[in-house]
């Protein structure tokens, strides 16, 4: 069946002023999303930079801090038990709370309980590293989940055309989420005592406990907004096939630990930087296979109806490429580097900073501060023009601007120690990257099938982290055999290929209801595949 069809001529969509695109930001809507958004931005950092300073105080070198952001590599996997959050109902929450609601409330609460495991447990003690290790696990796990539903949750709230506005508001939110587990961290573990030269688990400890306690203010949002109205149909089912379910899942995620940690143990090891990428992409890849073998073998042994498995896991793909054709891998591929840039410089910055010679203080003021506000700033920016310009085009302005700006670090890299470089690098690559997230999070909405919502978002943004995270695991190796200048050319240069295929799918896909799909003298000029074309069932709006 072709994906992309004709459709009949009809008057473009007009376009809004300046002043009404701005307004938009005032809707109840887009202050749910900035509440929701301040809770998932919390865990981020709690994983990646903030633990990466409390373990390099605690004297671990770079590749050790920096494998550590494979713990939240839950993120790029989550599409896996999405269709569990997008099918199984929880027992009591669901009916007082709503679908969307009661996971939430439970992935945030997991959250606060991971938290508190990583400040009760001190690095520098061998024999705890690994515990350490495993609460981080369940942080990105949690954050993840409530990352799957409050997707899906902003997706459900409004129609497609209002996507910008809630991604730019959750983007803001988001990174106000970071300023308290980034720069609050930083300024809390400072306070407390913990300095490179004289670490202290106390001054971490109770850092961590007060980012628990900050949490709370995702869960008080959870129970007063309101459950978001959708026309998607859903089948009353017994409790024991949502149990058959989840013992699929769980034996599948069983057998992925099995083999992941024995196809480590067979691998070689190798000073390579680029075999040791290598092998652990085969690494990941056998280990998933493994998973998807027994997930197979125990739906044809009927642990499960084959109708529901097929129902939970196998139809929301089927939908996507039925809708988009041969086309759907041009936006995989797309979605899947878009990102990468940003996402793997990012992994490695704070202590880029602290090896160019700037204190915590310095990271807290610049970057988690400074360069905070800034990404709100290109966030509201990214949405305006997202309602401004043809989708593609504001995408193709946000992957320019988020490779390019990589360079000034390498500007940077000749003037150790400079504060005017330091905060010139910050301001314009945290505005780069926060218009690019703003446009890109309205980007994989439109793609999103409201029939679909948690599990088709979970995929898109599960393979926009895939890749660059699994990279960014390498970035102190990278680093230590080839120096800081080298890493940011690097992270520049695998950016632009990105160009091309923004440019690819302008060309042969339309994105979005605010695109313009009639060229000159309103001629048709291209065929869409998007929402407004599928005759599904319209998102909900309050």
């Amino acid at each position: 069946m072709s994906a992309v069809k004709s459709v009949p001529p009809k008057p473009p969509i007009a376009k809004k002023s300046w002043g009404e695109a701005a307004k938009a930001y005032l809707d109840r809507r887009a202050m749910i999303m900035l509440f929701l958004g301040f809770a998932a931005g919390i865990p981020i950092l709690l994983i990646f930079s903030s633990l990466s300073l409390w373990l390099r105080e605690a004297g671990f070198d770079r590749s050790v801090v920096t494998t550590f952001s494979w713990a939240a590599l839950g993120y790029s996997f989550k599409f896996i038990w999405a269709p569990l959050v997008d099918a199984v109902p929880l027992p009591i929450l669901t009916r007082l709370l709503g679908r969307r609601r009661s996971w939430i409330l439970i992935a945030q609460l997991l959250i606060i309980l991971a938290i508190y495991m990583m400040a009760s447990i001190n690095p520098t003690d061998e024999s705890s590293l690994h515990y350490m290790a495993m609460a981080a696990v369940l942080l990105g796990f949690s954050s993840a989940t409530q990352d799957i539903v409050v997707d899906a949750y902003r997706i459900e709230l409004a129609p497609a055309s209002f996507q910008s506005v809630l991604s730019a508001m959750y983007t803001a939110g988001y990174r106000l989420g970071m300023i308290f587990a980034g720069a609050g961290a930083l300024y809390l573990a400072d306070y407390f005592g913990s300095t490179e030269e004289l670490y202290s688990y106390e001054a971490w400890r109770n850092t961590y406990w007060i980012m628990a306690a900050v949490m709370g203010v995702g869960v008080v949002t959870t129970l007063i907004i309101r459950e978001p109205v959708s026309e998607q149909i859903r089948i009353d089912r017994p409790a024991s096939d949502y149990a058959r379910l989840v013992l699929v899942f769980v034996l599948s995620v069983a057998a992925f630990i099995i083999a992941f940690v024995n196809v480590g143990a067979l691998l070689p090891e190798t000073d390579s930087v680029m075999f040791a990428f290598l092998f652990e992409v085969v690494h990941l890849l056998t280990s998933l296979l493994v998973a998807s073998v027994v997930g197979y073998l125990s739906v044809k042994v009927g642990v499960v109806k084959q109708e529901m498995a097929y129902t939970t896991w196998v139809e929301p793909v089927v939908d996507f490429f039925r809708r988009y054709g041969k086309k759907a891998l041009l936006l995989l591929a797309l979605i899947g580097l878009y990102r990468i840039s940003d996402i793997v410089a990012g992994v490695i910055s704070n202590v880029f900073y602290q090896d160019m010679g700037f204190s915590k203080t310095d990271i807290a003021n610049a970057v988690k501060l400074v360069g905070v506000i800034m990404v709100i700033a290109g966030g509201f920016l990214g949405g305006i023009l997202a309602q401004k310009l043809r989708m593609m085009q504001a995408m193709m302005v946000g992957a320019i601007l988020a490779c390019v700006t990589n360079l000034l670090f390498v500007l940077l890299t000749y003037h150790p120690g400079s504060l005017p470089h330091m905060y010139m690098a910050v301001i314009f690559d945290n505005l780069a990257a926060g218009l690019a997230s703003a446009v890109f999070i309205a980007f994989l909405s439109a793609l999103t099938s409201i029939r679909f919502t948690a599990v088709q978002y979970a995929i898109f943004s599960s393979l926009m982290t895939l890749l660059p995270k699994v990279m960014g695991g390498y970035s102190g190796a990278i680093v230590d055999n080839m120096g800081y200048p080298f890493f940011f050319i690097f992270t520049f240069a695998i950016g632009m290929p990105i160009l091309i295929l923004i440019y690819l799918v302008d060309k042969h896909i339309v994105i979005g209801d605010n695109d313009d799909i009639y060229g000159d003298n309103d001629k048709l000029t291209k065929a869409t595949p998007n929402l407004t074309d599928t005759n599904e069932p319209p998102r909900a709006s309050e």
